[in-house]
């Protein structure tokens, strides 16, 4: 006995997927990445621009205590990872998460998501693009940005080699530097007062131990709204991270444990290294990347370019990522899209991409640097990474509520992969989304972010409502139409045949 799903695929009685390929007969795009690709495009899925610019700012905030932020949302999103993952295993043939929106939330909220997840992916490959200005010349920003377009464009295994190094070698600085932390720490290393590239101030001297970790320790050093504003800020590093719940549940298993070594860890190693109280904003508020002041520490002045090469890598990984998201949701849109306009970019190529919705994606986002040189434009990172934030919190907590219809649906497997005790961890995650969300309204810079994603959720949430409700009702006047005109023919044949 076997139950059919609304793809036609078949599951036996006993909740296991009987066949992928029964899943996908509809699918034209291929499917081209080996195992070797998905596990490291889950492991560098974790690893954004966020760590290698954005923590600096966040150790100057709190200090050590960016630890436990960093942990907790970890954890938060471990949740959201395995909602997603107990929809996924129960269809595998989607390719996108916002589907499960649509299945079981409504059509109104399916469509609220769909354009809302890609103007967020956009946004946050705008953001992408910007913090790589910062620190590189715009035009090569802007021409490594083309070059992926081309990768996406070739072939799906084309993406997942291009992925897969470009999780090598984030890994590999990582690891890289907790090794050269642990022999400070070990030989007992005293570095003198230096000059670090990015910061406009002479760094103090200082040692390498743990006892930095704890020297002036307090778990809100700079007050308890610096502490909060923090978690939008590591929030912000996780993001996109949905995309590794999409690969396989062991990836989604395995999301802890690479928070810890990969995130924390290397936390730990830099705050060993360089007191949390080092790290100053130079005067256009800016931070240095932590990794630099490690590695100039150590006296490897060398490594500060292999540093910003890295961050050009882990940029490139998120716009590449974001590319092949944001390509294929824009794609499933036009697909269903009843505009003949839209229609036109539901076409995959011969190279079974969707080329034409990659594109335009590709062409938003590149407008990114003419938005940073219109004068009077400040602070366009935490302008963009606020409002994709905003976004992005909406979209999560959607999914959670599907998730929960999920669970009370006859769709619903109960030897699939499972979220445990799903009532409470749902809920918790629900919460703490809408306090991040909360925690925007705290600063200058992101309130107007935070206020704009509210009438977006307002605007556009009200028109897909309005706009599924009319569609509903035209489709039942049709119908009942139909059936009078149906029902009129089969009366005048009944007649005529008397006759």
């Amino acid at each position: 006995m076997a139950d059919t799903n609304v793809n036609g695929g078949t599951r036996q009685a006993t909740g296991k997927l009987k066949s992928v390929e029964s899943l996908d007969q509809t699918n034209e795009m291929e499917r081209g990445l080996s195992n070797r690709h998905v596990q490291f495009i889950a492991i560098g899925g974790t690893i954004g621009t966020g760590l290698f610019l954005g923590s600096g700012k966040s150790l100057a905030l709190t200090g050590p205590s960016i630890v436990f932020v960093y942990i907790l949302v970890g954890v938060i999103m471990f949740f959201l990872m395995r909602a997603i993952g107990e929809m996924m295993y129960r269809d595998p043939s989607q390719h996108t998460f916002i589907n499960f929106i649509t299945r079981y939330l409504g059509n109104g909220w399916g469509h609220f998501a769909g354009w809302t997840y890609w103007a967020a992916l956009v946004l946050l490959g705008m953001t992408e693009i910007t913090a790589v200005s910062t620190y590189f010349i715009t035009f090569f920003a802007t021409s490594a940005s083309a070059s992926l377009v081309s990768v996406n464009l070739i072939a799906v295994k084309v993406f997942g080699e291009v992925e897969f190094w470009f999780s090598m070698i984030k890994i590999t600085l990582i690891c890289a530097m907790i090794a050269t932390a642990v022999v400070m720490i070990v030989i007992g290393y005293h570095y003198p007062a230096v000059q670090i590239h990015g910061v406009d101030h002479v760094s103090p001297a200082g040692h390498a131990g743990f006892d930095n970790l704890f020297a002036n320790f307090s778990f809100a050093p700079n007050g308890w709204m610096a502490f909060l504003m923090s978690f939008q800020m590591v929030f912000f590093a996780y993001e996109m991270i949905e995309f590794v719940g999409v690969t396989v549940s062991k990836a989604v298993n395995e999301i802890i444990v690479r928070v810890l070594i990969f995130y924390v860890g290397a936390l730990v190693a830099i705050m060993c290294i360089v007191p949390w109280t080092s790290f100053k904003p130079n005067e256009d508020g800016s931070f240095a990347s932590p990794f630099i002041m490690v590695f100039q520490y150590a006296g490897l002045n060398w490594a500060s370019a292999l540093v910003f090469f890295v961050v050009i890598t882990a940029a490139s990984s998120a716009l590449n990522s974001l590319l092949y998201s944001a390509g294929r949701h824009l794609y499933q849109l036009s697909e269903v899209s009843p505009n003949p306009t839209l229609n036109k970019l539901g076409k995959v190529s011969d190279r079974k991409v969707p080329a034409r919705a990659i594109l335009v994606s590709a062409a938003l986002i590149l407008l990114s640097p003419i938005v940073n040189a219109i004068p009077g434009v400040s602070g366009a990172f935490v302008l963009f990474s606020s409002a994709s934030s905003a976004v992005f919190l909406f979209i999560y907590i959607l999914t959670l509520m599907a998730h929960r219809k999920y669970r009370r649906s006859a769709d619903f497997i109960p030897d699939g992969f499972v979220m445990p005790a799903w009532k409470v961890l749902n809920t918790v995650a629900i919460v703490f989304f809408v306090f991040i969300y909360l925690t925007l309204f705290l600063a200058d810079d992101t309130r107007n972010s935070a206020i704009a994603g509210l009438v977006w959720l307002v605007g556009f949430g009200v028109f897909s409502m309005l706009r599924e409700r009319y569609r509903s009702r035209d489709l039942n006047a049709a119908l009942e139409h139909k059936e009078r005109l149906d029902g009129l023919i089969g009366w005048r044949l009944l007649v005529g045949w008397l006759l």
